[in-house]
């Protein structure tokens, strides 16, 4: 039975663990199951640990928002916009997820934004 216990505070074990963060919906269509209503734009980050900073970039380098984590919840949304509140323009960003004491995760997320119709709401 000593093979199937579980495992805790191995570095190797949560290093692996940082292969299962993801972006959902990725690409973004202009429009994902998790938004609320029309005008709300959102993507998951999912699989996160407890603590760590996520941040997301232009392809150019130019940083566009960023949050830190801390707390039991497994995911955490991004609403598309940057760090003044503003829609971000569609395009390619990169996503810079990074764990204090195990490493970090780079991804690419695709997101193609629609046109916002302020009178249809």
């Amino acid at each position: 039975m000593n093979d199937l216990q579980t495992t805790t505070a191995s570095r190797d074990v949560l290093a692996s663990a940082l292969d299962l963060i993801n972006v959902v919906p990725n690409p973004y269509y202009a429009f994902s199951e998790y938004e609320r209503n029309k005008v709300d734009k959102r993507v998951k980050f999912v699989n996160l640990p407890e603590v760590c900073t996520v941040t997301i970039y232009t392809m150019s380098g130019k940083m566009v928002n960023q949050f830190k984590k801390d707390n039991a919840l497994t995911f955490m949304d991004w609403t598309l916009a940057n760090k003044a509140g503003i829609p971000v323009a569609s395009g390619v960003y990169l996503v810079h997820v990074e764990v204090p004491g195990i490493g970090e995760k780079v991804l690419k997320s695709f997101v193609a934004m629609r046109e916002l119709d302020i009178e249809g709401f």
